[in-house]
């Protein structure tokens, strides 16, 4: 069947953004004369693709909604409705899965509507969910088994990135490091339990400077205490952590001679540019969600057998404490022979 006009749900987070990007890859392939539409949070945004591949951005501010009164989120809530009717989607795939997303496809004015094989909070009964051969496989499988049941052919993992000229320009303005041969660090991510102690990302940048290389911090806004304590326990690191936006993120990762992180969003901007990159994984399990598609990433898992467990908060939180700085050193060193 030909569809004129899509609209994709999948509004967070970056990681997840990411992820997707291989299916609507394939949904430009396949449908070369469709438009397609991407609903996503304004602060997620950056990475969804330019035109061609995606022909119109509608963001929906989660923040600016949760400080709304009642009345102005019922106006805002069919603002969106209007929006949302007046494009006449022919068909809205729900990448999200959630609650949330339910809704915006419920008011969509869509009728035919479909999701991944995982939907939560209600989300299965509004859109169909798709459950395909590789349900159990990483999630940019199962994703890509939504555009398969809409009979697309994926002969490739295809990451479609924006061009960040600009963006290094701006980056290079902000700091002499990326003039050099130089290893980014993320030491930031969004549950506790995934976050690799401080103490170690400053261990590990004290050995990568004695190598020669420079080690340049980088992360959101969130991520500046982190900055702060790493730069006072490595001197010689420069600290980028909330001084840029994310395409000038994804531009100073783009350059980089090797990534280094736990499971945090830049990580898979990193594998979608297939530089090399080690990431530590704890609670998480990189089977499902780790970096996909590159040859050149390496996954360094903790040994404990609670490993994989997907607690976001922990009270005996030892999975990331054990792997070392000189375990990732050592693998880092393998990349840059």
């Amino acid at each position: 069947m030909e569809y004129k006009n899509i609209l994709i749900i999948k509004m967070s987070s970056l990681g997840d953004i990411i992820h997707t990007l291989p299916s609507v890859a394939v949904l430009r392939k396949s449908f070369p004369n469709a438009r397609l539409t991407w609903l996503v949070h304004p602060q997620f945004g950056a990475f969804v693709p330019d035109p061609p591949i995606i022909d119109e951005v509608i963001y929906f501010d989660k923040v600016k909604f949760t400080k709304m009164s009642l009345a102005e989120k019922w106006s805002y809530f069919w603002q969106m409705r209007d929006l949302l009717h007046s494009k006449h989607f022919d068909l809205v795939i729900d990448m999200h899965g959630l609650f949330k997303s339910a809704v915006l496809a419920a008011i969509s004015g869509c009728d035919n509507r479909i999701g991944y094989c995982e939907m939560g909070e209600g989300s299965g009964f509004i859109s169909k969910p798709i459950t395909g051969p590789h349900a159990k496989d990483h999630v940019i499988e199962r994703y890509l088994d939504v555009v398969r049941y809409l009979g697309c052919t994926v002969d490739e993992i295809e990451f479609p990135m924006p061009d960040l000229q600009k963006e290094w320009q701006a980056v290079q303005e902000k700091t002499d490091a990326v003039k050099s041969p130089y290893v980014v660090l993320v030491p930031g991510a969004r549950w506790d339990t995934k976050m690799w102690p401080p103490e170690h990302f400053a261990k590990l940048a004290d050995m990568i400077l004695r190598d020669g290389k420079q080690v340049v911090l980088a992360g959101g806004p969130e991520d500046a205490p982190l900055g702060s304590k790493i730069t006072g326990l490595a001197p010689g690191v420069t600290d980028l952590t909330g001084k840029t936006s994310l395409r000038e993120m994804g531009a100073l990762i783009q350059h980089c001679t090797v990534y280094i992180s736990g499971d945090t969003g830049p990580l898979f901007i990193a594998a979608a540019m297939k530089r090399p990159l080690v990431a530590m994984y704890g609670p998480t399990r990189p089977y499902r969600t780790g970096p996909y598609g590159s040859k050149d990433a390496t996954v360094l898992t903790t040994p404990l057998p609670c490993a994989g467990c997907l607690k976001k908060r922990c009270n005996h939180w030892d999975c990331m404490k054990s792997i070392t700085p000189e375990m990732v050193f050592e693998e880092y060193k393998k990349k840059v022979k």
